[in-house]
């Protein structure tokens, strides 16, 4: 065998941890965690599959390859085999095992990441399916990932259940059923084969440099992780679950229900008391909370304390957790399919509850200390205290602090920016605030927050919040209009209002519309306002400032709902399932801005790279430092304007704090 360049690996493993629930990371940690199979193709030669669950080793030169930062290492999902390999190495070749770990960094248990590449990324990328079995199916490939695969894990790869029948035993091994082993090797075999199947059809479509850069960016954020502060994590859980059992007992005493959280039982009871409710939903509650008779109000009130489900959050903590108290694997790399951007994933960083009470910092030395009591004198709704608290279960380590910095109205600005909307743009060349702005360029006035006309500025936000992408009075509605005391009638005169102050950012919308069905309907290349738009072998091709590109897969031209001409493509819809959808321009813009506001993160973090960033949300990063590091030289490095999207204004605003919240 020549000089190795290229590894495409498959490996099946077993461990006791639930890899869904906990992730790869605490999953690979388990002292039960061992490798079965690995299967490799060497320089995209024929597939070797190494059964190590029946003694046989792996070549010598390939065990150095995996160490070898100029041998590119390829897997479906790479971040899966790269971590379990980093433990697997450290365990049985310690003398091979190395990382790219400096001083007071918390990666030092992983291989490299930038010798390896992800071809579920590149299937990302090209607008397909995140798993192997979807992207082989669109893409329709000879080699189909074999169905049985499911069952042969579940058999194999975790813990089985006592009976009879098995003897007892809490692990299938392949001695227990030789068939299946054999079965299983050749699915093993299979997946590789397949992933190399998808590099060779996308290989017209290469993944540009800088994109592997950002990938191999966004790994070493996930191998670092975020510290947990355990002791509020097991205290709010505990408190929960006390606060629930009081709050069902005094929901039983009002009520006498054999099940108060039942929704049947709950319905009739409140219909029983003069109260008819379709729906015991949270906004269907909160709504008859104000003009239900008190006996009733108070009954709805338990019930929405007992619905709230802020103890998921800590659960997930607890499930994620590593052994040095840090949680990892929660930032999906491109994990949303149109724009780019990343999910969450684990505990979901992504969405979690604001905070707004005063005294945090209170309330949460409550909770860290176990005081119950004191919590309860305190707080009417511990429920929702505990919601409140739950960013803050994240901790710099000892002796750092956290810097939390993030954009200003980002989507507004890029919006701005490429629609030539100049009364904006000079808004934000001015650091004003755009929601004043909006409501003055609607309403004629002047308007400043806390000031003059001061009572516009929610309609200038909500206006703002909800129409830059088409939206009209479905999308206030949306974003909880008629709730914030905004009556039906205004709503379409504010959106006439909105669009009519904005009528370069309207014609963008319809621009870009223009664009894709010419591109779609006749294969042509078009452009408009500095985004180019064009067709490829059964693509369409949204080409972006920074020179990533979106896909959109087997695009055609279909009819909407009120009979005009729309453009539909395949992809994963709300259902999560992969179908065709429809889109019109103004989808299309929210979709360019959103990737292009994702690209500025990206080139922000790349600029703090050389910081420990532990954590970013959307316009948001959070940096883990030590305590002399200046809030304003991180804010000043992460409001640089890329060189690929000269003359936006951009502003980052930072604070530091000893736990993660919402300024």
């Amino acid at each position: 065998m020549g000089k190795i360049q290229t590894l495409s690996i498959d490996i099946e493993s077993y461990s006791d941890v639930d890899l869904q629930k906990c992730g790869v990371y605490k999953y690979a940690q388990s002292l039960n965690f061992e490798i079965l199979l690995f299967g490799v193709s060497v320089n995209g030669g024929e597939v070797t599959v190494y059964d190590l669950a029946q003694g046989e080793k792996l070549p010598m030169d390939v065990i150095t390859a995996l160490t070898d930062d100029t041998v590119t290492k390829w897997a479906f999902n790479a971040a899966f085999e790269r971590v379990c390999l980093s433990v697997w190495l450290q365990r049985n070749y310690p003398q091979c095992f190395c990382s790219y770990s400096i001083n007071k960094d918390k990666v030092g248990d992983y291989l490299d990441p930038t010798a390896w590449k992800c071809s579920m990324i590149w299937s990302a990328y090209m607008g397909l399916p995140l798993s192997l079995a979807g992207a082989g199916t669109v893409l329709g490939l000879e080699e189909q990932k074999l169905k049985e695969g499911k069952d042969l894990i579940r058999y194999f790869c975790v813990p089985c259940k006592p009976t009879k029948v098995n003897g007892g035993r809490t692990r299938n091994l392949p001695e227990h059923d030789i068939d299946k082993w054999n079965q299983f090797k050749s699915y093993n075999k299979r997946d590789v084969e397949v992933e190399i199947s998808i590099q060779d059809r996308l290989k017209k479509y290469p993944v540009p440099d800088f994109l592997w850069e950002e990938y191999h960016l966004d790994q070493e954020i996930n191998d670092r992780g975020i510290a947990l502060d355990m002791d509020v994590v097991e205290n709010a859980i505990a408190f929960d679950a006390k606060s629930k059992a009081e709050l069902a007992e005094k929901m039983q005493e009002l009520t006498d229900l054999d099940n108060p959280n039942s929704v049947v039982q709950m319905k009739q009871w409140l219909a029983d008391n003069g109260l008819e409710m379709d729906s015991l939903g949270k906004k269907e509650v909160a709504q008859a909370v104000k003009t239900a008779p008190k006996e009733l109000s108070e009954v709805l009130i338990l019930r929405q304390q007992l619905s709230k489900s802020s103890v998921k959050k800590y659960q997930a903590m607890q499930n994620a957790v590593c052994a040095d108290g840090r949680a990892r694997g929660m930032f999906q790399f491109y994990g949303a399919n149109r724009s780019g951007r990343w999910a969450g994933r684990l505990i979901q960083l992504q969405n979690l509850p604001q905070n707004h009470i005063t005294d945090l910092k209170q309330a949460r030395v409550l909770v860290e200390s176990g005081n119950y009591e004191a919590m309860e004198l305190l707080y009417d709704d511990i429920p929702d205290t505990l919601s409140q608290l739950i960013r803050t279960a994240f901790v710099p380590r000892a002796g750092m602090k956290f810097v939390v910095a993030d954009f200003s109205a980002i989507e507004a600005r890029v919006l701005s920016h490429l629609a030539k909307e100049s009364w904006r743009t000079e808004v934000f060349q001015n650091n004003g605030d755009i929601y004043c702005a909006s409501a003055s360029a609607m309403f004629g006035v002047p308007v400043e927050k806390h000031g003059v006309n001061g009572h516009l500025r929610q309609k200038g936000k909500i206006a703002e919040l909800a129409l830059g992408y088409g939206g009209s009075v479905g999308a206030l509605k949306a974003m909880g209009a008629l709730d914030m005391g905004l009556l039906e009638e205004e709503l379409q005169p504010l959106v006439d209002s909105w669009r009519a102050a904005n009528p370069n950012i309207v014609r963008f919308w319809w621009d870009v519309d223009r664009c894709v069905k010419d591109t779609v309907k006749n294969r042509v290349a078009t452009e408009t306002h500095g985004i180019r738009f064009f067709y490829q072998s059964g693509m369409l091709f949204i080409l972006l400032p920074s020179g990533r590109r979106l896909s959109y897969v087997k695009p055609r031209m279909g009819e909407n709902r009120f009979g005009g001409e729309s453009v539909t493509y395949e992809g994963v819809g709300g259902t999560k399932k992969w179908e065709r959808i429809e889109s019109y321009g103004p989808k299309f813009v929210e979709n360019i801005v959103q990737a292009i506001s994702r690209d500025i993160l990206s080139f922000a973090m790349q600029n703090l790279s050389h910081c420990f960033i532990c954590g970013h949300v959307h316009d948001e990063i959070i940096i883990e430092c030590c305590k002399d590091v200046s809030v304003d030289a991180i804010c000043e490095q992460m409001g640089r304007t890329p060189p690929w999207i000269e003359g936006l204004f951009l502003h980052a605003d930072g604070f530091e704090c000893d736990f993660y919240k919402k300024d």
